[in-house]
């Protein structure tokens, strides 16, 4: 069975909580691909092949090979042809990204590894924040927006079920990066005429807090509007 691994929570970074606290070596362990932020939500992170790549507020992307290198929050799994079931999904865009519903896996962790030549690529990047650090929110009101057309990449995403909304962002949340390692981000838009790849529906949600971190542990949350705060701050991507 597949196991997705999530460390920290998205209503953490919602909370201004965001300095690193696992690093990069740490993480994978857990697997070979996936998505999260640096430290100080310093940009995008797309892991892929156990590789890191981070795509920062000035447009570049970088290959992180500093193990050491810390992370507030990411997600990722596995990926492996025993846990993965092919798929081929033509005229792709945000809005037909509905295989989760075709195969009833809506109450389901699920990702998706998918490669192809894109017509039209959108994305934002998180700008690198300092103590005293804001809020998600606050921080991605700032991000700038790249977009690219007649590209060659892959999406790495997740589904997550509305159930679980605050702990992650319900709904699609989805990174890009160029076959080139030239471009990459969080995904608002895209269309690609077709992309093949891989799902995998998850039968164990693995959940990591960070409890010797003094600042996790002693913030307070507050839930007044942190669904809609969420889903702002994600890009709406549900």
């Amino acid at each position: 069975m597949a196991t997705i691994y999530q460390h920290s929570t998205l209503a953490a970074l919602m909370a201004g909580l965001l300095g690193g606290t696992t690093t990069v070596g740490e993480l994978l362990t857990h697997g070979n691909t996936g998505i999260g932020t640096m430290h100080g939500v310093d940009g995008e992170v797309i892991i892929l092949n156990g590789q890191v790549y981070q795509a920062t507020a000035d447009g570049q992307v970088h290959h992180i090979t500093d193990k050491t290198a810390t992370l507030p929050f990411a997600t990722l799994h596995q990926e492996e042809a025993a846990t993965a079931t092919p798929i081929t999904v033509q005229d792709a865009t945000m809005q037909t990204m509905n295989m989760v519903n075709e195969q009833h896996l809506t109450n389901n962790f699920s990702s998706i590894v998918l490669q192809g030549t894109f017509e039209h690529v959108q994305v934002r990047v998180a700008p690198k924040a300092t103590e005293p650090f804001p809020s998600l929110l606050d921080l991605t009101e700032q991000q700038p927006i790249f977009e690219k057309n007649d590209i060659a990449g892959t999406l790495v995403g997740y589904y997550s079920p509305a159930l679980y909304h605050g702990v992650v962002a319900a709904g699609w949340h989805i990174h890009f990066l160029s076959d080139d390692r030239q471009f990459a981000g969080h995904v608002l838009a895209f269309n690609a005429q077709t992309l093949t790849g891989t799902l995998t529906a998850f039968a164990d949600y693995q959940l990591h807090l960070p409890i010797d971190n003094v600042a996790f542990r002693e913030h307070e949350l507050d839930m007044t509007n942190l669904s809609a705060g969420i889903t702002a701050a994600e890009g709406g991507a549900e």
